[in-house]
């Protein structure tokens, strides 16, 4: 039977949950980690969240919320390893857990790991400690080699999901999207695989008034301001969003803001940069860097829309975070979106995701934000299933499900209907 208070044992060994969010390595499975531990904290759950030190300055044992501990452990130098090296290391880390774990006299119910990485340490503490293993990949690999617009996923990591996806106890998916993507590339048992959503802090992202919003950021309040928030990846398409940006200037003032990246010497800053150039939208598009995670309400509320112009993504977490602030939200049929903004109510949905499709898609909104059609009103309530609360409850019910069979029915655990606080 599942303990009534858990001790969970997190693993997110190549991204740390307290990460400069936008960077390379850090988007929204670190935001999902963080929220997730805090509210199953605050439930009475205890959590430790384990990642990799690396070179930061932390000390190796923080106290994040009620309940909930980051512990950094070394593997290799502690300084910058590139993720797929973080491989050969995770022997190391597995040694520096277990010392770890005895020192300080640990136990724990369940081992949750985020990401192929650190899902293969968990299958080794899996059968070091004899307790269940929950795994959420987050992206898979498969996919994105589909998708084909970087570097190939490489074999190692194609080989151990798929391992992985057979050998623990349950997988988390967020959409009934990237469960099938897991049963048909992977041949996960459909009844092991649980469907809960990733969530939104609801508390903190909430509308805002937009003239005051725009002030308080120095826009133009007379501006058609589209936003994108989030890492600079090619799979994140922000090329063909500034291709859409290139058309839209031909008929109306605009602005596009770019928020994330790792910085302006990095090649994808200055690729896109270049880009933006080439294209003659320079002056059409800021590029901001990155944005505390707290600090970006006040942009989604002066927005008129969020892009997401991504080639695949597994959920997509900014997404929420714009609707819930009111924002309605233009996006490619990836992820959450497909279903969120299915009937038109918070945004629309780019079938051909072309510059020229997306563009238009924009426009629209731009014309429908002018008509006064999506108000906070009108946009938020779609969301408000989303709050951490409800998703928690639904990652304990996958959680319960391991303590019961061997092979525990699958259930779809979308969020119940809730009112907006």
């Amino acid at each position: 039977m599942k303990p009534d208070q858990l001790q969970l044992a997190m693993f997110s060994i190549h991204s740390s949950p307290i990460g400069e969010l936008g960077t390379k390595n850090t988007g929204g499975m670190s935001v999902y980690i963080r929220e997730l531990a805090r509210e199953l904290g605050s439930r009475g759950h205890r959590v430790d969240i384990y990642t990799r030190l690396n070179g930061t300055g932390h000390h190796q044992i923080m106290d994040l919320y009620e309940n909930v501990r980051l512990i950094h452990l070394s593997a290799g130098n502690n300084g910058y390893v590139q993720k797929l090296a973080l491989y050969y290391y995770l022997a190391d880390f597995f040694r520096a857990l277990e010392k770890f774990k005895n020192q300080q006299n640990l136990r724990y119910d369940l081992i949750h790991s985020h990401y192929w990485l650190s899902g293969r340490l968990g299958s080794w503490v899996q059968e070091r400690w004899n307790i269940p293993h929950i795994v959420m990949f987050h992206t898979l690999g498969v996919v994105k080699n589909i998708v084909g617009l970087a570097e190939q996923e490489p074999d190692l990591r194609l080989a151990t999901e798929r391992k992985l996806a057979q050998t623990c106890q349950r997988i988390l998916a967020p959409t009934a999207m990237e469960k099938q993507n897991l049963i048909k590339f992977y041949n996960a048992a459909d009844e092991k695989i649980g469907v809960v959503p990733c969530g939104v802090n609801l508390d903190l992202f909430h509308p805002q008034d937009k003239k005051a919003a725009r002030q308080l950021l120095g826009f133009d309040e007379n501006t058609a301001i589209a936003l994108y928030v989030g890492r600079f990846d090619p799979i994140k398409g922000i090329d063909r969003l500034l291709k859409a940006v290139a058309r839209l200037r031909r008929h109306q003032r605009m602005q596009l803001v770019v928020v994330g990246g790792d910085g302006p010497e990095t090649d994808e800053f200055q690729n896109l940069q270049h880009l933006a150039h080439q294209l003659g939208v320079q002056d059409a598009v800021t590029f901001l860097g990155r944005i505390e995670q707290k600090k970006l309400p006040p942009y989604y509320s002066a927005a008129d829309v969020l892009v997401i112009p991504s080639h695949y993504e597994s959920f997509g977490l900014v997404g929420l975070e714009s609707l819930a602030c009111g924002t309605p939200v233009v996006s490619t049929r990836v992820g959450a979106m497909s279903a969120i903004l299915q009937n038109g109510r918070a945004g629309l949905l780019v079938d051909n995701a072309e510059s020229v499709s997306l563009a238009n898609s924009i426009a629209a909104i731009f014309a429908r934000q002018r008509a006064g059609e999506f108000s906070a009103a009108r946009v938020r309530p779609v969301v408000c299933q989303f709050g951490w609360e409800n998703v928690a409850s639904g990652i304990i019910e996958e959680y319960g499900a391991v303590f019961k069979d061997p092979a525990p029915e699958a259930v779809s655990k979308a969020p119940a209907r809730a009112s907006c606080r």
